[in-house]
């Protein structure tokens, strides 16, 4: 079974959303990169994720956004990210608004994950996305575990990157 194909029967895709998100990224030429769970498997040994993350560039947003609510997703608005589902599929993209993700973009490269080409943050820049959303006490405790297990996947494959880890949450590794 192919990556996409994986992919898509954990996502129940009765179409590819991943793709036709993508392509739409590209149509556009909106420069963009993936962060969070799934960007994390780009580094590391893939953990399945429903959720895909991205960083795309600030003035193509609404354009961007315009053509998926054309293609028949759902968007909603949040203080720092679009949300776009389908009910096509179960995955879930969240658009990241948050300011301080602009700046991975110029960082980022093309790599693989689970057989779609993508532009993937920096490792240090997923990792500091990562411990961002862990330190964010507004998010549920839930997404907060995972955020650390990502950072602890990360500083296990590159130990070197426990340098940019926050003393609060070594910490709790220990």
């Amino acid at each position: 079974m192919t990556g996409k194909k994986f992919m898509n029967t954990v996502a129940n895709g009765k179409e590819d959303i991943l793709q036709t998100f993508l392509d739409i990224l590209k149509r556009n030429k909106t420069v963009y990169c993936i962060v969070g769970g799934l960007a994390v498997n780009a580094f590391v040994e893939p953990v399945v994720s429903l959720d895909l993350d991205v960083v795309i560039e600030n003035k193509d947003i609404d354009k961007v956004s315009k053509e998926i609510i054309d293609k028949g997703f759902k968007v909603e608005r949040f203080e720092h990210s679009l949300n776009l589902t389908s009910s096509k599929s179960d995955l879930r993209i969240q658009i990241q608004t948050d300011s301080r993700y602009q700046e991975f973009l110029s960082r980022a490269s093309s790599k693989e994950v689970l057989g779609y080409k993508m532009n993937v943050a920096s490792i240090e820049d997923v990792l500091q996305g990562k411990v961002w959303a862990y330190l964010d006490e507004k998010r549920r405790l839930s997404k907060r575990q995972k955020d650390l297990a990502d950072i602890i996947r990360l500083i296990e494959a590159y130990p070197a990157l426990e340098r940019l880890i926050p003393s609060i949450i070594l910490e709790k590794l220990k």
